[in-house]
């Protein structure tokens, strides 16, 4: 059995005047990071199995938050693994990847 250590969305909120403002942010441990790595890496192994259910990306909350905010939400059925994977491409996330299997 794995220990799974949940990271949580952290809220600060400051009043200025008549308006509050709210910062979300996320600590990503370098733990979180190494994990998805050696995911990555053992994926790419010729004796790695997928079996029905394969691993793609692990991306934390604050991000998802920030995407919708923006316009995108992965959460629509509409929304493709590929639109997902190439805004983690373009943005630079290519860290939060958890497979070195070519998907599409």
């Amino acid at each position: 059995m794995q220990d799974i250590n949940l990271i949580d969305v952290e809220t600060k909120v400051r009043l200025d005047d008549d308006r509050a403002i709210f910062k979300r942010s996320q600590e990503i441990d370098s733990g979180f990071l190494s994990n998805l790595s050696d995911m990555k890496t053992e994926s790419s192994s010729e004796f790695h199995r997928t079996g029905d259910f394969h691993k793609v990306a692990s991306i934390p909350t604050v991000v998802v938050e920030k995407w919708f905010a923006q316009g995108f939400n992965i959460y629509d059925p509409n929304v493709k693994l590929e639109d997902i994977m190439k805004r983690i491409h373009k943005e630079d996330m290519e860290h939060f990847i958890a497979t070195g299997k070519r998907l599409f």
